[in-house]
């Protein structure tokens, strides 16, 4: 599944290589930039698909997701699993459940995202669900690039993918990274 997926990667251009400022705020060589792949619908039913088969087992009513990069895998894993879907957004800042979105006091989720560096937007989204008496049964995104600071959300955390992508401090960039001009090119 692993080398399917960043087939896809490749061949649709989302598996960028270059000098990137990651959300949280590290830097990258890669970047895995999601929208690109997910642009063609038939590809995000494939992936979003495999990546329901991965959470069916755990319990859930409805699937949460941070907007931006979140929401088209968000919609397709939903529609997978046969459960609504709800994304969370900025807000001053921060994610916020906004819309007229409602959360049910025990309402089960699973929360997915499309790539993890540190994880730090689907622990907003977790504590936002919690916040509001929901319970975050597991956390599933497609592209996990955390490598050993793999993120604790206090669930299951599955992925399509893997990667052990080397990710730097902006103060701790490698000379010949350093020389690159870096770019952002994910969500704000």
């Amino acid at each position: 599944m692993s080398e399917e997926l960043l087939a896809l990667f490749r061949r649709t251009g989302a598996l960028l290589d270059g000098h990137f400022v990651l959300r949280s705020g590290l830097h990258s060589r890669e970047y895995f930039q999601c929208a690109i792949l997910l642009q063609h619908t038939d590809i995000a039913e494939r992936v979003c698909k495999m990546l329901a088969e991965k959470l069916r087992s755990f319990d859930c009513d409805s699937v949460v997701s941070p907007a931006l990069g979140g929401i088209i895998v968000g919609q397709e894993v939903g529609r997978s699993l046969g459960k609504r879907h709800l994304f969370v957004e900025k807000e001053n800042g921060k994610l916020a459940l906004r819309r007229g979105f409602k959360i049910d006091h025990g309402e089960k989720f699973i929360v997915v995202e499309d790539v993890v560096t540190r994880g730090g937007r689907v622990q907003e989204t977790i504590d936002i669900v919690r916040a509001h008496g929901g319970i975050v049964t597991a956390v599933g995104v497609i592209v996990d690039r955390s490598g050993k600071a793999k993120p604790d959300f206090d669930c299951p955390f599955v992925s399509l993918v893997e990667m052990n992508v080397e990710n730097f401090e902006a103060d701790k960039l490698p000379p010949d990274l350093a020389k690159v001009p870096a770019v952002k090119p994910g969500s704000k």
